[in-house]
């Protein structure tokens, strides 16, 4: 007789975790912690309000590192494509942590604090994500998992008037900066960036002081708390990718559709794990690309769902796909190969076992309305 499976470790909870469970939200298990995926407005009300004015994310899960030394900002050039060398104090980049096949690991955020480089990470890949500083960089730098620290996010096109109320400073934030500052008596620091294609901010504080600051920001006329479900929809519409899903360590930054990432300096002077397979696929053509996809009807195409050319050949897979409430109609994302890869393309998803017909869409499926200065 075989021996019984573990239990599962218990999940573990964010210090908005009381105020979510106070206020309705439906928690569920999302990469090792209990988290809201809606309040009883629910999804579609929660989404609709974040395009309009302005939700409240809890985010805490997340990885929120950092790495300081002499050494520290070229150490982590030495494991990411982006251009780090040149990034001003309080600026911040998008990259990705790749593997020696030209692979990610993970995608991440890097913000230049100022005397220590400031990251954050997917919940799922923390694990991952520190055992490869540490194999890589422990010897060069010093590497510090902030687990006091918790995280949020308010996002929405009223998010920079609502935040001007509480911090006049961070509110005049350009586009992909931050700057350390106060919300009431707690020290913060915040960045304008988003995971939705909405302006927004992030906002990183003492756990214990979590509560007092969402209760404050929740409390403004045009803010909603919402769930990861909204999260999901928002991104999706933005064309943004989900680690685990649209990217993964198998898929390139270049298959991925984020070319934009790599710096020029770094595509000229390579140095950075996997760069002879993200090289090459720049300076040629990768197997495939991430692209959007419109099904016609109502009936969404899921992750995993295959994709055929109109001859009914298989060309790829979705990764992501549901609902669009701004729009109305279903949209996805997936790879393809690069023969079915351009805007308008038919294409067939089989959905159920049933062909449906769909065409390739450009990304993302609404535009973003970040905050450029």
């Amino acid at each position: 007789m075989a021996d019984s499976a573990p239990p599962s470790a218990p999940l573990l909870r964010t210090p908005l975790h009381a105020w979510h469970a106070a206020h309705g939200a439906k928690l569920v298990g999302f990469a090792g912690y209990e988290m809201p995926v809606h309040y009883s407005d629910g999804i579609i009300a929660e989404h609709k309000h974040a395009r309009s004015q302005a939700v409240l994310f809890d985010v805490s899960h997340m990885g929120q590192v950092s790495l300081w030394g002499d050494e520290a900002v070229r150490a982590l050039e030495r494991l990411v494509p982006a251009d780090l060398l040149e990034l001003p104090p309080w600026a911040m980049r998008y990259t990705q942590f790749t593997n020696e096949g030209g692979g990610i690991i993970d995608d991440l955020m890097v913000t230049n604090g100022v005397g220590r480089l400031m990251l954050v990470v997917n919940a799922s890949r923390k694990p991952d994500d520190l055992a490869h500083l540490d194999a890589r960089l422990g010897h060069a730098v010093d590497i510090a998992l902030l687990k006091g620290r918790a995280l949020i996010a308010l996002q929405g096109p009223q998010a920079a008037g609502v935040l001007a109320r509480h911090a006049p400073r961070a509110a005049r934030l350009s586009f992909m900066t931050a700057v350390p500052t106060r919300i009431g008596r707690v020290d913060v620091v915040i960045s304008r960036s988003g995971y939705t294609g909405e302006d927004g901010f992030e906002i990183s504080m003492p756990s214990e002081a979590a509560e007092e600051i969402w209760r404050r920001l929740a409390a403004e006329p045009e803010v909603k708390p919402a769930g990861l479900g909204a999260r999901d929809s928002l991104r999706l519409e933005a064309g943004l990718c989900l680690y685990g899903h649209d990217i993964d360590e198998a898929v390139s930054p270049v298959e991925a559709g984020l070319a934009w990432s790599i710096g020029r300096r770094r595509r000229r002077e390579a140095g950075f794990v996997g760069d002879a397979r993200i090289l090459a696929e720049l300076r040629g053509t990768p197997a495939r690309r991430r692209v959007g996809i419109l099904p016609e009807g109502k009936a969404p195409a899921r992750e995993g769902t295959e994709i055929q050319d109109e001859a009914g050949v298989p060309v790829g897979t979705v990764t992501s796909g549901g609902f669009s409430p701004s729009l109305g109609v279903p949209i996805a994302m997936g790879h393809v190969e690069v023969r079915t890869a351009d805007i308008g393309t038919p294409v067939r998803l089989i959905v159920r076992g049933e062909p449906r017909l769909a065409r390739i869409a450009q990304l993302p499926f609404v535009p973003h309305r970040y905050h450029k200065a």
